[in-house]
């Protein structure tokens, strides 16, 4: 439980190495859990070797103050603190390549291409900063729990004093040796253009080959960042959409056109007013009582003489039928002897 500048408590070691001690620790003045790194020389280092030490690590930590991105463990703070620097960094919760690379063997090619595109974030972003990485390895990228890339480690006092630090081929050579031992076949597999491509002199070769990444990780022909955005596809109402992944999906919100997003509600067709269809009931129910009345006074005549006052019948006479006169066109109704 050592305070370290009067604000870092020191909880439990997280790593320990030959550059030194990887401690979990509690920011006191901000409530907030943190990495500290306790640097520390190698055994047998020369007292005069050591101070250089320690002050190219505490130059190199204090310019990667600068970085930015997600791909490397913010430093917060660099303190001096017993003759050595402490580094003050990110806490990045994940296992680092090394332990997954032990504990899972060789990365799917998809996922190694990932993680090498997140290390080559990682490496521009300490370039850019003026702090080029040196000594990357598998033991130097964390796999975090969110699902970032992380490489940490920037100031390790390792590099010359008087070196002039490593080009950008240097960062892609790297690369491709960190990404050849993450896949089970790199010298025949699919990545393997891209570990021979990165370590080549020509550098439309380097090019290729991290195109190439890009396209295994299945990240390439994407739109610039900086480019114009993709139209929005056309919606119309009523009609199922495609996924945007160009697989065929199914109706998603469909309704009807005047229901649907964005389209201006068209005219209403009117059916009969209330007052008609009313009109038209009333007059149907007419027609059938006239009906009925006209076919109830045509049952009660039928058959009736003049006698009870009733009009003849109207039905025609059938030829040849019983009581058929001659003046109705009949034959006579004489009997047969």
């Amino acid at each position: 439980m050592t305070l370290i500048a009067g604000r870092y408590r020191l909880l439990d070691a997280l790593a320990e190495g030959s550059a030194g001690i990887v401690w979990r620790a509690r920011d006191e003045a901000l409530g907030r859990e943190v990495a500290v790194k306790e640097v520390h020389a190698p055994p047998g280092t020369p007292e005069a070797e050591e101070r250089l030490l320690y002050a190219r690590v505490e130059r190199e930590a204090r310019a990667a103050e600068a970085i930015s991105g997600p791909g490397v463990a913010a430093v917060h703070d660099v303190v001096v603190e017993r003759g050595r620097p402490w580094i003050v960094m990110e806490l990045v919760r994940g296992l680092t390549l090394a332990e997954t690379l032990e504990a899972d063997g060789p990365l799917p090619d998809r996922e190694a291409a990932r993680v090498a595109l997140g290390v080559l974030a990682a490496l521009r972003a300490a370039r850019a900063a003026g702090v080029p990485f040196s000594g990357l390895g598998p033991d130097r990228v964390l796999l975090a729990n969110d699902g970032r890339v992380v490489v940490t480690g920037v100031a390790t006092g390792t590099s010359a004093p008087d070196a002039p630090p490593p080009g950008p081929e240097e960062d892609l050579r790297s690369l491709g040796a960190l990404l050849g031992g993450t896949v089970a076949d790199p010298a025949s597999g699919p990545l393997a253009p891209v570990v021979g491509g990165l370590a080549d002199a020509d550098p439309d070769v380097r090019a290729g080959a991290v195109r190439e990444l890009e396209r295994v990780a299945g990240t390439g022909e994407r739109p610039r960042a900086d480019g114009p955005a993709a139209p929005a596809p056309e919606r119309r109402p009523g009609v199922a959409q495609e996924r945007e992944d160009g697989g065929s999906g199914g109706v998603r919100g469909t309704r009807a056109p005047e229901e649907a997003e964005g389209a201006a509600p068209g005219p209403r067709r009117r059916g009969p007013g209330r007052r008609a269809v009313i009109a038209a009931g009333v007059a149907g129910l007419l027609l059938i009582a006239a009906a009925l009345v006209w076919q109830a006074v045509r049952d009660g005549d039928r058959g009736a003489g003049p006698a009870g006052g009733g009009a003849p019948s109207t039905a025609p006479a059938v030829p040849g039928a019983a009581g058929a006169g001659a003046e109705d066109g009949g034959p006579s109704a004489t009997p047969r002897s």
